[in-house]
């Protein structure tokens, strides 16, 4: 299993709109990429490492796939959509990660 991590770098600048994130966003990702996506999870910073530090990514979402391959057949299609919708929550440039899970 594979793990798709899109994370938002947090700044003095950075705007998210978790709720739009949570309630448009996410469920339109789920439904463009259908099966080959067996799961997610979306998450809120609340603080960095060292006590008062803030978060160093303001929010993540992961995608949870079989393999590279079901991830890139599922999200080639609707590529253009689901980054075109990144203004509506955002103004920050999310980081991507593929991970392999082991856990």
């Amino acid at each position: 299993m594979i793990k798709v991590s899109v994370m938002y770098p947090n700044n003095a600048d950075a705007k998210f709109d978790i709720d739009y994130y949570v309630k448009s966003h996410m469920p339109m990702v789920k439904g463009k990429l259908g099966p080959a996506l067996k799961s997610m999870a979306v998450e809120h910073g609340l603080a960095g490492g060292a006590p008062g530090a803030p978060p160093a990514f303001i929010a993540m979402g992961h995608l949870y796939f079989d393999s590279v391959d079901a991830f890139q057949t599922a999200f080639g299609p609707p590529s253009a959509e689901i980054l075109a919708d990144i203004p509506n929550y955002t103004n920050t440039q999310p980081v991507l990660q593929i991970s392999d899970v082991k856990l």
